[in-house]
């Protein structure tokens, strides 16, 4: 079935509204992360600078997913199309635009955000020194995540280099396991329109596989600590979405090279995947990002107000004690959200932090229901 001008045009205009989305999520979540963090400073948390200490590498993965995004949008026929924006190009300029997409988002941007992931799946199952509230642990996961993502970008590169010659050596290769773009006619006008090799795709395919199976390993261990039921429940649905979202784009892609790009399959396939991996991404977003720093910022609130009516009870300690000429020295109530991190600062062990690190909810909820029963 041919691919119609109002097909390319509602999958092309999707896809850009899709993308717009996530960027307005991400930009909130990286305005409540410089809150949260900022706060945490001005106002003297100690006890919430464990959970704000990855925010860097938290607003990292944000900016990998809008990265993607955009990457998605130089993709689309929608924009090849007479009177678009990349139709002014000529057609080496679009296949060239076409090569730099696939090493661009399946060399670089999709395994740097699923390597972001896991360091931040790791990081309450470190040590507490050397993990999340090291000052240098931002930057050596943000080098670790480029480094790791290096080798993938540099093969995926080299794949698009050889591929042409490749096909030329070997003539029994079918063609879609190294094109990158096809040219098409469009009303006397020649357009060139991005594919997806499947060299390419299997390559991005076996990087999935291992992901995959790490995550569940990684799950495993966290699941091992984790005792609040709603904190289980975010973990089985981060883990099990990762999983199950990114080797189903791989497969998505790999069915692609079965029809061509300016067919109708070849599209629903490709925004099949796109609209994949954007929910993965934004279920990562939500579980690792939004809920932790909300969760943070409600706990700072709660703390903040016991520290005002510890203040007051002191004072009104200190004033009984001077019309009484005594010297007291009464002990702080540390109820409600502090009591969260007692067990923290007393053992440091890693597998406290892994209650901890994806939620604050359970704590923060248990101590808002103590105050109502009292």
């Amino acid at each position: 079935m041919p691919l119609t001008r109002y097909s390319a045009e509602t999958f092309g205009v999707l896809t850009i509204c899709l993308v717009a989305l996530l960027i307005l999520l991400g930009l909130v979540c990286i305005g409540y992360s410089f809150y949260l963090h900022s706060r945490v400073l001005r106002q003297g948390f100690i006890q919430l600078s464990y959970f704000t200490g990855p925010w860097i590498i938290r607003i990292t993965f944000i900016l990998f997913a809008i990265w993607w995004g955009f990457g998605e949008i130089t993709r689309l026929n929608f924009l090849r199309r007479q009177g678009r924006v990349l139709n002014a190009l000529n057609l080496k300029w679009q296949e060239n635009i076409c090569k730099c997409y696939i090493v661009s988002n399946l060399g670089f941007a999709e395994p740097c955000l699923f390597l972001t992931l896991v360091f931040l799946l790791r990081a309450p199952l470190q040590n507490i020194d050397t993990g999340i509230l090291s000052r240098k642990w931002n930057g050596k996961t943000a080098g670790y995540v480029l480094l790791y993502c290096f080798p993938l970008s540099v093969l995926q590169l080299i794949l698009i280099l050889i591929g042409p010659d490749l096909h030329k050596e070997r003539r029994e290769l079918p063609p879609y396991f190294t094109r990158t773009a096809t040219r098409v006619m469009e009303n006397s006008d020649s357009i060139a329109l991005c594919t997806y090799p499947l060299l390419n795709t299997i390559l991005l395919g076996v990087f999935a596989t291992v992901m995959s199976v790490y995550l569940f390993w990684l799950g495993r261990r966290i699941l091992n600590l984790v005792i609040n039921k709603g904190l289980q429940k975010r973990v089985y649905t981060l883990i099990l979405s990762v999983s199950s979202f990114l080797p189903l784009r791989v497969l998505l892609l790999g069915l692609s090279v079965l029809s061509k790009p300016e067919q109708f399959v070849f599209e629903v396939l490709a925004f099949s995947a796109f609209v994949v991996l954007l929910c993965c991404v934004g279920v990562c977003i939500c579980m690792l990002i939004c809920c932790p720093v909300v969760d943070c910022i409600a706990l700072g609130n709660l703390l903040d107000v016991e520290g005002r009516s510890d203040d007051q009870n002191d004072a009104a300690v200190s004033l009984i004690g001077n019309q009484n000429h005594l010297v007291s020295s009464p002990e702080r109530n540390s109820r409600n959200g502090s009591i969260s991190f007692r067990t923290f600062e007393k053992d440091g062990t890693a597998a406290t932090g892994a209650l901890v690190e994806l939620s604050l909810t359970s704590s923060f909820m248990d101590s808002k229901s103590k105050q109502e029963t009292e």
